[in-house]
């Protein structure tokens, strides 16, 4: 199961956006503006960074799958805090983990790999019905 949000009304926010690599940025900068709203850039480097990593994967595997749905973000503060990023996309199949060791040359599971070594909880989650899956975190200031 996905993980909920409290809601916070300066900051909570969802945006949707075709499958396609220009969307990333724009997902980033979204970020950036609401933890300014909510005086909390001491979260923004760690969630740029991890934020452009998840939205990335969807995007790719839209791409990959051929899917043409559309990808969504929902970003929340959760009680205590804790900023939460999901990010969900219809592609079949949840993103490719390495293991705790990522080989120089490995083509895959860097993202991944970033997310767990930098936010305070993460996972991967059905949230709709279909073949699709949410990747989200939780960062802690």
């Amino acid at each position: 199961m996905c993980p909920s949000t409290t809601a916070h009304p300066r900051s909570d926010f969802s945006l949707v956006f075709p499958p396609a690599p220009g969307w990333v940025r724009t997902a980033r900068e979204a970020v950036r503006t609401a933890l300014a709203a909510a005086q909390r850039e001491e979260l923004a480097d760690t969630a740029l960074l991890l934020t452009s990593e998840v939205v990335t994967n969807a995007v790719n595997a839209c791409l990959g799958s051929g899917c043409s749905a559309p990808v969504s973000m929902s970003v929340g503060w959760m009680s205590g805090g804790a900023l939460l990023v999901l990010v969900y996309d219809d592609a079949p199949g949840v993103p490719a983990q390495c293991g705790q060791r990522i080989p120089p040359d490995a083509e895959c599971g860097r993202g991944l790999w970033l997310v767990r070594s930098q936010a305070a909880d993460w996972g991967v989650c059905g949230n709709r019905p279909g073949q699709g899956k949410a990747v989200w975190f939780r960062l802690v200031g």
